[in-house]
């Protein structure tokens, strides 16, 4: 039987560009959302640097590192210069402070040539006073003697030997010694001159 609402009925459900959503309008004429699908708009991209810009740019890079070589090699040379004064000084006032502690060395042995006719005793006295001033000025400057007892282990980087006799102690001790030996600073300045117990 013909039923004259059916047709109508599909006629409605047509979409047109009236009933898409897709397209309707949103409310205060606002763009509706896009579909769902829908590519998004490409964002703006920033322009590459020209190439004078890149230039200009790589020009100022390297004047900057060029000072800053400049500037590390005049820093290099300044403490390279005052190394070398330091050095200079030390050594000199070294010096100095070694002279300086056998002055009253000096004075006292030109005391004594100035007494003739000092008595013995008197000139022997003024010996040891003079000892122990040169062997406090030498302390001083770190300079010790080297002197072994009998019986100690010959060490040839502190003692030389002068000759082998015979002795009642071990072989290779020292026996005696004949001249002291020196060290300046835990260096050898002059070894001990010592005679060591030959083998029995």
């Amino acid at each position: 039987m013909f039923n004259p609402f059916k047709k109508q009925r599909k006629a409605t459900d047509m979409t047109t560009p009236e009933n898409d959503p897709a397209t309707t309008a949103a409310p205060n004429g606002a763009t509706a959302p896009q579909a769902e699908g829908a590519a998004p708009a490409a964002p703006d991209t920033p322009a590459a640097p020209s190439l004078e810009q890149q230039l200009a740019e790589a020009q100022a890079k390297a004047a900057e590192a060029g000072d800053a070589y400049l500037r590390a090699k005049a820093e290099v040379e300044n403490t390279r210069r005052r190394a070398d004064e330091e050095i200079s000084k030390a050594r000199k006032f070294a010096v100095e402070g070694f002279a300086e502690s056998l002055l009253p060395v000096m004075d006292s042995l030109q005391a004594a040539i100035a007494m003739p006719d000092a008595k013995v005793e008197a000139v022997l006295e003024g010996v040891h006073a003079t000892l122990r001033q040169l062997s406090a000025a030498l302390e001083r400057n770190k300079v010790v003697p080297i002197a072994p007892p009998p019986a100690t282990k010959f060490d040839p980087h502190h003692h030389q030997a002068i000759s082998m006799v015979p002795a009642d102690q071990d072989a290779n001790t020292v026996v005696a010694v004949l001249q002291k030996g020196y060290l300046i600073n835990d260096r050898v300045l002059r070894p001990a001159l010592v005679t060591v117990a030959a083998p029995k």
